[in-house]
């Protein structure tokens, strides 16, 4: 998937048909009282990213987020502003070329009667967002269950951004709940067979399933929601340097803070990536960034973008 390419006034068409405005809650957005198979893991083998004509040099870009009761503003802020500011931020300031997009909501495995993960495809144009108006959200968790988005990009995902040019996609992870103890298992063989339809050939820690994803991957957790300083703390031992933090109150910069993070991979640094950002903008991108640590050898996977935009 993820021919054509994104245009902001799709968005703002969609947005009209569906009724969303500013005030819209996630109740309003995602009004779903039943999943869709077509988003479920079990009813899917593999979402792919391919090249074309249209995106010759396509970058797999994951999105995931919780999606319990206590992160509706957060599905909705995404739903509303945060994908479309991605999407036109990416194709404006070219962090990484051709994006497409996957869209993931995760919440515990066997949380009520609500969907452990559900996928879009991945996307270049607004058939992401439409695809993710269709997810059916709540549920309830101990944990961030990043693990379940991990393994999907592990096992069911295929881009020619990896097997063609072995460069690797991002992941980002949004949630507000702590992580694991560093040696627990998260995903044990019961879930991945209830959640993947998969046999398991191996129960997963996080750290351990983070550093399998991460052959393929850029991952990134991105923390929220009222308890930051207690979720980093948990986090940092799973995903060291990894983590950004953005206080509720500021969680309409979203897009700003990934595309920043993209920005320092592709080899700015954080002193040209912050100073990009108006001032209210830019405290908050500070913030987000500070915990961020990314080996300089990591940074040069889209270096040679910087290199040609300066010619």
């Amino acid at each position: 998937m993820g021919r054509g390419s994104y245009n902001a006034a799709d968005w703002n068409r969609l947005k009209g048909s569906r009724g969303i405005s500013a005030s819209s809650t996630a109740d309003d957005i995602f009004s779903k009282n039943k999943a869709n198979e077509k988003y479920l893991p079990q009813f899917i083998n593999m979402r792919e990213s391919r090249d074309s004509e249209d995106s010759p040099e396509s970058t797999p870009i994951i999105i995931g987020f919780d999606s319990t009761g206590s992160m509706g503003y957060l599905a909705a802020e995404i739903a509303k502003n945060s994908l479309n500011k991605t999407a036109t931020m990416i194709l404006e300031k070219r962090p990484v070329p051709d994006p497409h997009i996957m869209c993931a909501a995760f919440t515990a495995p066997n949380a009520y009667s609500y969907p452990a993960l559900q996928v879009t495809q991945f996307e270049a144009d607004i058939r992401v967002v439409e695809q993710l108006l269709d997810f059916q959200l709540d549920g309830g968790n101990r944990y961030s269950y990043d693990a379940l988005v991990w393994y999907f990009a592990l096992k069911h995902t295929s881009t020619d951004c990896f097997e063609k040019r072995g460069k690797k996609g991002f992941i980002f992870c949004i949630g507000d709940e702590v992580g694991s103890a560093v040696n627990e298992t998260i995903l044990n063989s019961d879930e991945i067979k209830s959640v993947f339809g998969d046999k398991a050939e191996a129960e997963y820690t996080t750290p351990g399933l983070a550093k399998k994803v991460g052959e393929r991957y850029e991952v990134f957790h991105i923390i929220t929601g009222n308890h930051v300083d207690t979720a980093l703390k948990s986090w940092e031992p799973l995903l060291p340097g990894r983590n950004a933090v953005i206080k509720s109150q500021n969680i309409h910069c979203l897009a700003e803070v990934m595309i920043s993070i993209m920005q320092l991979c592709a080899g700015m640094s954080k002193k040209d990536v912050e100073k990009q950002w108006d001032d209210k903008t830019r405290s908050v991108v500070e913030y987000a960034l500070s915990t961020i640590n990314i080996a300089p050898e990591k940074q040069n996977i889209f270096s040679c973008l910087f290199d040609k935009n300066k010619k």
